[in-house]
């Protein structure tokens, strides 16, 4: 069996590896021998052109590799792509934009520095995880958003509203997976066509989940990543 080249993975929007850390497991399962997951800093309010640099010094300089960009941090490996690392051989994307979702809001962006962090479990729950939800999945959700600071956490949801990364779809010459969702309720199926219809070498797979598709039944997740993973350069 050939092996495959190393897995690094973005996180949504809390920045941190907890609600990647099952995954990560499951993608180590499914070959990746070498699979991490990049935590952004939990104290630190960083533009996308710092999430970018900070993400770029994470990647791997001495072996091939696959970026997977979860949700909020789809747009900066869409950059990181479009001006890749020499090692870089696939980019995968999951349940993810280019630029805002709900561009009616995004004017609304600066108005994120005063909103309240602290959205109620309930709602967050319906959002991301649908039916798909469990008290583990709630309390790790809730344990990841409570490590960043309110300030981190108002810095992205506002950077999530305004930022733009569809230059970078025509710049990027690796082959490409795009997950989708088929129950997202945070991310209108728009998001992903615009990547779609951008990038010149580009496949779908669409999933029956939530938005959170990598933490439920990431196994089949992992899976499918490594059978693309296998078959890139082939």
């Amino acid at each position: 069996m050939t092996s495959l080249p190393a897995l690094r993975i973005l996180p949504g929007l809390d920045g941190t590896t907890r609600m990647l850390d099952a995954f990560v497991a499951q993608a180590r399962a499914a070959g990746f021998d070498d699979a991490t997951a990049i935590g952004y800093p939990h104290d630190r309010v960083l533009d996308a052109d710092g999430l970018e640099a900070f993400a770029r010094e994470q990647l791997p300089g001495d072996r091939p590799f696959v970026l997977l960009g979860e949700s909020f941090s789809g747009p900066i490996a869409l950059r990181l792509a479009a001006d890749p690392p020499p090692t870089l051989r696939a980019l995968v994307l999951s349940t993810t934009f280019a630029v805002t979702p709900v561009p009616l809001l995004a004017p609304f962006a600066p108005l994120t520095r005063i909103a309240p962090v602290l959205t109620p479990m309930p709602l967050l729950s319906w959002l991301l995880l649908g039916r798909w939800r469990t008290p583990a999945l709630e309390t790790a959700l809730r344990q990841a958003l409570d490590e960043v600071s309110p300030g981190v956490l108002r810095s992205r949801a506002a950077l999530a509203l305004r930022i733009d990364a569809r230059d970078a779809l025509a710049h990027i010459r690796v082959p490409t997976l795009y997950l989708r969702a088929h129950h997202d309720r945070l991310m209108h199926p728009s998001a992903g066509d615009t990547i779609l219809r951008g990038i010149a070498d580009v496949r779908l797979q669409a999933f029956d989940g939530p938005h959170l598709l990598l933490q439920t039944r990431g196994d089949a997740r992992a899976e499918a990543i490594a059978a693309f993973a296998g078959g890139v350069g082939r």
